[in-house]
């Protein structure tokens, strides 16, 4: 892609996704990505009410007079975006593939990011550590972030979840909101899952196309595996073949689920068919009700 393209497609997905982060999920994003606790402000005088905790004993005893400390939220984050950049990305049949939808959903969570004061930082993995971008305020950085998604080349075409969620708890020492964007088609990765959202505040988004869960009825064709350029031939007119493809999907969907309910990490499932909106939006809003 030449510059003068890149750019345009980079101005393109800052107006719309921008456009989402103000009108939409700027409040959402708010309350459901609180920051990392409170900050010391100053003293002021007890009052009635006031709990015991907060009281300082040494300020008290000079004054002989009960003070106590006030404390703000301590709003600043850093949100990691932990996008999975193998083979698989290029996969899409509906409206978009993969790699579109992972591109928006980055600069919308970006911008929303940014909107309440926030470094943003990416890391783009395949069987390996594709790239990591420290994080960084300001939107050059981000149109910077959005033009790497766009443009980036990986390496390798595999994808190992429990060697990028290893190297991310490795890298990012202070606590963090991470996003782990992938489609989750990995070798077993429960364990570093569950050691990584002790540390962080880790949330899932499973990107999916209605053709991984449900085959349509195209004869014998050609499947060729996008991770590891293996290709069968299948023949998708018997009803059994897509019956048995239905059922191995929803018991990998089922799998993947208890997977992240056994970690404590939130998720939503983004079909390539369907807006990210909603399912964001139902997201952020689930997790703002439990503060």
């Amino acid at each position: 892609m030449d510059t003068k393209e890149l750019l345009k497609k980079v101005r393109k997905i800052e107006i719309k996704t921008r456009g989402l982060s103000n009108q939409i999920f700027s409040g959402e994003y708010h309350s459901a990505f609180k920051g990392r606790g409170m900050a010391f402000n100053e003293v002021r005088e007890y009052q009635s009410g006031d709990e015991i905790r907060t009281i300082d004993w040494n300020v008290t005893a000079r004054f002989n007079h009960p003070y106590v400390k006030v404390f703000n939220e301590e709003r600043e984050m850093t949100v990691m975006l932990l996008v999975d950049v193998s083979g698989s990305k290029n996969f899409g049949t509906q409206n978009q593939q993969k790699q579109e939808l992972a591109t928006e959903l980055c600069a919308v969570l970006a911008f929303s990011a940014i909107q309440n004061n926030d470094k943003v930082g990416v890391l783009f993995f395949s069987d390996r550590v594709e790239k990591f971008i420290p994080p960084k305020k300001g939107r050059t950085h981000i149109l910077m972030i959005i033009r790497e998604l766009i443009n980036f080349k990986p390496e390798a075409k595999g994808t190992d979840l429990a060697m990028a969620l290893r190297y991310f708890t490795g890298a990012i020492k202070k606590r963090s909101t991470a996003f782990l964007i992938s489609d989750f088609m990995s070798a077993s990765f429960e364990n570093e899952l569950k050691i990584a959202n002790k540390k962080h505040d880790l949330v899932a988004l499973r990107l999916f196309d209605l053709h991984e869960e449900n085959f349509p009825d195209l004869g014998l064709i050609p499947m060729q595996d996008e991770e590891t350029g293996e290709v069968a031939w299948v023949n998708t007119s018997d009803k059994k073949v897509r019956q048995a493809f239905k059922a191995a999907a929803l018991e990998r969907n089922g799998r993947l689920e208890n997977v992240f309910k056994r970690s404590g990490v939130d998720f939503a499932r983004i079909g390539t068919h369907e807006s990210y909106v909603k399912p964001l939006m139902a997201l952020f809003k689930k997790r703002g009700a439990k503060r």
